[in-house]
């Protein structure tokens, strides 16, 4: 059956509670197994809106210092503390969890000054993630954080307390892994810079798609697809400025034997997009759903081998792996429809 996955935005940018999405993913529970299960929110930290948060998970005490050291050398702290908690029996193994308000130190930008502040945070975010073992930034973007771990993603939200942060966008991912290990970093969303990703399926073109990345600076360390699905929005919505329409043309572009069939000027867009990014298509089954804060962003595989239903109703905009999850928190939508291949849908920020 696979992962579930779910999310909420609010088109008119009100706030509403971490429990709606809690209740949402819960209802596909029988997707998962308990390996695995977390939550973006957006809006979340609004007196800290011009910050970058990280939410970094830690193994020990000592690589918590060594990294801190690290941090302290880009960056100015301006509050760290732990993620609160609370205790929920099923949610063993917990590592540190920590959390940061950072802003990047002027003297860094300057001698960086052909990077972008958000360069600086990701050059940061790679190198932690691949050269300090036992660390690991799970989010890293303004106004915005992931929770996540090793269970059933119910108890994850929980056990993080989301029913008392108030945001304008969730994202949900339920577990059931097949092809990497349970672990807190491996559980979804990813997450890197505003952006977040939730991921139902299984990507074969994965090794293209790795070594594309690694070309613009990228480390992929977890060996997992939905890493390299993260990173692809990344260089192409942030670094190349495309619109969301042309990723996703790009990411999910037709079949060549679709192409040939269209009018002349489509026809040469679509040839010019594969030749020159071809090595960013991503290929196998797949159900998707991505937000950088200011819209969330949901597309299936190009035959949709797995599932995705979209609803709106009012401002709110809903996506989810079955109506189910939908009709959970939304009893009465409008506009239900069912994905077909390779066809996105999207809420945005009005």
């Amino acid at each position: 059956m696979g992962c579930s996955i779910a999310g909420i935005i609010d088109e008119s940018g009100k706030r509403f509670y971490g429990k709606e999405i809690i209740c949402s993913i819960q209802k596909m529970y029988l997707r998962a197994n308990g390996l695995g299960g977390g939550f973006a929110g957006y809006g979340i930290y609004p007196e800290n809106k011009d910050d970058f948060c990280f939410h970094i998970i830690y193994n020990s005490e000592k690589i918590k210092e060594d990294t801190e050291d690290y941090l302290k050398s880009d960056f100015n702290i301006l509050k760290s503390e732990p993620l609160p908690i609370r205790p929920i029996k099923k949610i063993i193994n917990r590592p540190l969890l920590w959390r940061y308000f950072l802003q990047v130190k002027e003297e860094v930008k300057k001698q960086f000054y052909e990077l972008t502040e958000e360069d600086i945070v990701m050059r940061s975010v790679m190198k932690i993630n691949g050269g300090l073992s036992g660390a690991f930034i799970v989010s890293s973007g303004k106004n915005m954080g992931i929770f996540k771990g090793v269970g059933f993603a119910s108890d994850i939200g929980k056990f993080y307390r989301l029913e008392e942060y108030s945001g304008y966008c969730w994202i949900a991912h339920d577990r059931f892994p097949t092809n990497t290990p349970g672990w807190w970093g491996g559980a979804h969303p990813f997450g890197l810079l505003n952006f977040s990703l939730v991921h139902n399926g299984e990507i074969s073109s994965y090794g293209i798609n790795k070594r594309y990345l690694e070309g613009f600076g990228y480390n992929l360390t977890l060996r997992t697809d939905s890493e390299a699905i993260l990173y692809l929005f990344d260089l192409l919505l942030r670094r190349h400025n495309l619109p969301i329409e042309i990723t996703h043309k790009i990411l999910c572009s037709p079949l060549w034997s679709e192409i040939e069939l269209m009018p002349e000027k489509e026809k040469k867009l679509f040839e010019t997009l594969r030749i020159i990014y071809g090595s960013a298509l991503i290929n196998g089954p797949s159900a998707i759903i991505v937000s950088d804060g200011k819209m969330m962003f949901g597309f299936t595989d190009r035959v949709k081998l797995r599932p995705l239903v979209a609803a709106r109703k009012g401002s709110k905009f809903y996506l989810a792996s079955e109506e189910c999850a939908i009709r959970e928190v939304c009893p009465v939508p409008k506009n239900v429809f069912f994905l077909k291949s390779g066809e996105p849908a999207i809420g945005k920020l009005k």
